[in-house]
């Protein structure tokens, strides 16, 4: 059996490293804590990988894994959530909008969304400056700013993960302190500070939010036009 350092370099070559696209699966496919991370292939007729199937458990729920797929068929991909999954465990899915449908049909799905990537390139940037920002302390070190009253963080943005190319952000602000720009004054604090990182801030929201997405793009983040479906998923014992 392959280790995963081995898995990874034979993966290695069906993600593109630089594309927005492919940020997500590439960091957790390569970059992801190995300890905390399951790598499940799919090789073609001449023994070659052609698909992966990444089970990682993250710090945003250590009891529901992230589950990242790449398939050259539904059937590639049926194959590697047979493989990959354990029947009757929950899972967060990230995959590419052509495995939508095969998800559907091999798996319980539900809290179904269409998310769109956001990237900002920093030609583009246009920074927000708020006296009322201040940094905090993020997980494993990683950037994190927020706006605090009382000492409750009422607005706040951190990094999820980070690769050598990338960085992405999620923001949270208390319904209370909604509509002051808020979410907007710490993204731009930590978007400003992930440039300075080198590597391109991800901004990823579902297409229907439209306060979010107003977010990214007064921050100038440019939409790439890249989607990815998401949704809770468990695999019935049957399957």
């Amino acid at each position: 059996m392959p280790d995963i350092a081995t898995k990874r370099a034979r993966v290695q070559a069906l993600l593109s490293a630089h594309s927005p696209a492919d940020a997500i699966a590439t960091y957790y496919a390569l970059h992801h804590d190995p300890a905390r991370t399951r790598l499940f292939l799919h090789h073609d007729a001449a023994g070659h990988a052609d698909g992966f199937l990444v089970r990682a458990q993250t710090g945003m729920d250590l009891f529901t894994p992230t589950v990242i797929a790449r398939a050259p068929s539904e059937q590639a991909a049926a194959t590697l959530f047979q493989s990959g999954l354990i029947a009757g465990r929950p899972y967060f899915l990230l995959l590419p909008p052509e495995l939508e449908a095969v998800a559907f049909r091999d798996l319980e799905v539900s809290a179904a969304e269409r998310l769109h990537v956001y990237c900002l390139e920093p030609k583009h940037f246009r920074p927000v400056i708020n006296a009322l920002v201040q940094p905090g302390a993020g997980q494993n070190g990683m950037p994190r700013f927020e706006i605090r009253s009382e000492q409750r963080a009422l607005s706040t943005a951190a990094v999820i993960w980070r690769s050598p190319h990338f960085a992405e952000i999620s923001v949270s602000t208390a319904p209370e302190a909604r509509g002051r720009g808020w979410g907007r004054s710490v993204v731009s604090a930590l978007a400003n500070e992930i440039l300075t990182m080198d590597v391109q801030p991800l901004y990823i929201t579902a297409g229907d939010n439209q306060a979010s997405i107003r977010v990214a793009k007064a921050l100038g983040f440019d939409d790439t036009d890249a989607r990815i479906f998401s949704g809770s998923a468990t695999r019935p014992p049957t399957s």
